[in-house]
């Protein structure tokens, strides 16, 4: 206490100027308006200025969770969608709850583990058999295809993605409706093949590809690729086209896994078709 009483005594006129300096400019600031406007205005900006640090620091902590919650708010609009339902009458569309049966669910999952450089590629996803995930489930991101399941445990499942040798999904030409399946020939990760499009029929550069649907392992609609370009298969009336993917499988990260409710009849009733078209 003495030294502060010293010091308070050797510095009183310092102290008493700051005193009264403070006051003056106060006072200035509260009833001069340019000087205040001016103040008001710096003083917003370095505000702005530090807040704006302290964001782009403390933004990367909360990263992991923020891409979580866009997952399940990109689910919430999917199910939305048409293609995520079955249609219960036809004719007139009436307002009515009872119209349309959910025929599809998405579970998010983070791929924790991949392969691109390889003949035949797999995803390892975070999610397995506790959450639901099944072999022969489709798997798809925000860009599009990825893959399809091949195995689960308990926590985690193997996906097969598209740069494998036997992928053969189900896709179609966005515009024109023409069909085939989804192949690739192991060389680039970038461009895959759609094989089965016969070659009478005129396939535009940069046409859309998308999923068919009718496997039952993704709705239809879903982003494949875009057409880079096409050529004739030898001794075939086919086209050999080749698509660039939608998605970069060098970099994918989270995923979706496409859960069919409907699968199972959709398998029952195709099991009764003979093998024999005479039958």
């Amino acid at each position: 206490m003495r030294n502060f009483l010293a010091f308070i005594r050797r510095f009183r006129v310092l102290l008493f100027f700051a005193l009264l300096q403070g006051l003056a400019l106060s006072l200035y600031f509260s009833f001069v308006r340019f000087p205040r406007s001016q103040y008001l205005t710096t003083a917003s900006a370095v505000s702005g200025s530090l807040m704006k640090v302290r964001n782009d620091v403390t933004k990367h902590f909360d990263l992991s969770e923020n891409n979580y919650n866009l997952q399940k708010e990109n689910i919430e609009l999917r199910y939305q969608l048409p293609s995520s339902f079955i249609k219960l009458q036809n004719g007139k569309v009436k307002i009515d709850d009872t119209l349309y049966n959910q025929q599809y669910e998405y579970i998010p999952g983070i791929v924790i583990n991949s392969t691109h450089d390889k003949r035949n590629n797999y995803f390892t996803l975070n999610i397995g058999s506790e959450q639901g995930i099944k072999r022969g489930m489709g798997v798809f991101s925000s860009n599009g295809v990825v893959g399809v399941i091949h195995n689960t445990s308990k926590h985690y499942s193997v996906v097969k993605s598209c740069l494998t040798e036997a992928i053969n999904i189900d896709v179609m030409i966005q515009k024109t409706g023409q069909f085939g399946l989804l192949k690739w020939n192991g060389k680039n990760a970038r461009l895959g093949t759609m094989w089965g499009v016969s070659n009478d029929t005129e396939v535009k550069k940069w046409s859309k590809i998308v999923t068919r649907g009718g496997g039952g392992i993704f709705p239809r609609g879903i982003p494949v690729g875009m057409v880079q370009n096409t050529s004739v298969v030898e001794g075939k009336p086919l086209w050999d086209i080749t698509l660039k993917f939608a998605e970069n499988f060098t970099s994918t990260q989270r995923v979706y896994v496409v859960q069919n409710l409907l699968l199972s009849e959709q398998e029952d009733l195709e099991a009764l078709i003979p093998n024999d078209p005479l039958q």
